[in-house]
């Protein structure tokens, strides 16, 4: 792990995004699959094995379509969550993003949105996308204020998407256009 530590991809003030590497898996499997409180907010019910992991792991590292990164603290290198760009379509310009903030001391810092400004200053700027989109359920308040701050609009509604310990709740679907992030993050 520690050849890879100094790799700081995408940096920030508070925050660096560096590249998913082999050493990570542990992180992905004990502390991101695991804790109940992040996969209610992520709405993950489906059970993980260390081998699935490890596949998921040797997929994403050869998909083109595809931008995964581990979000770390400037002042110490240590990792705290995960953020990506998928489906990444160069021809119509758009992507789906997502993050997740691992440790919950970190949650409400302003972590994530400080990270996700970093990521979507990447697409925009780096990939040339036009547009970004993700989708957050309805109950992840935080969440939905961070997207918002960052310049997210609202642009739909899936109702009842997600039944999670048997109560239904809907899908949020919210997007960014270019010249969105251009007149909001410089405020960020």
């Amino acid at each position: 792990m520690e050849e890879h530590k100094q790799i700081k991809f995408l940096r920030g003030k508070r925050v660096f995004a560096r590249p998913i590497e082999q050493d990570d898996l542990d992180l992905f499997y004990k502390s991101a699959l695991w804790d109940p409180e992040g996969r209610r907010l992520t709405g993950t019910q489906a059970f993980f094995s260390r081998q699935g992991v490890q596949k998921w792991f040797d997929h994403i590292s050869t998909d083109s379509s595809r931008v995964d990164l581990i979000i770390c603290l400037e002042e110490s290198d240590k990792p705290i969550g995960e953020m990506a760009i998928l489906d990444i379509n160069h021809l119509n310009r758009n992507g789906t993003v997502r993050i997740s903030i691992f440790d919950k001391k970190y949650w409400g810092n302003g972590y994530g949105t400080e990270a996700m400004s970093l990521l979507l200053e990447y697409g925009f700027t780096k990939l040339n996308l036009h547009r970004v989109g993700l989708d957050v359920f309805s109950f992840n308040e935080r969440a939905i204020k961070s997207y918002k701050k960052l310049g997210f609009q609202q642009e739909g509604r899936i109702r009842d998407e997600l039944c999670y310990d048997g109560e239904y709740h809907d899908s949020i679907l919210m997007g960014m256009l270019d010249t969105e992030f251009q007149m909001n993050h410089e405020g960020i």
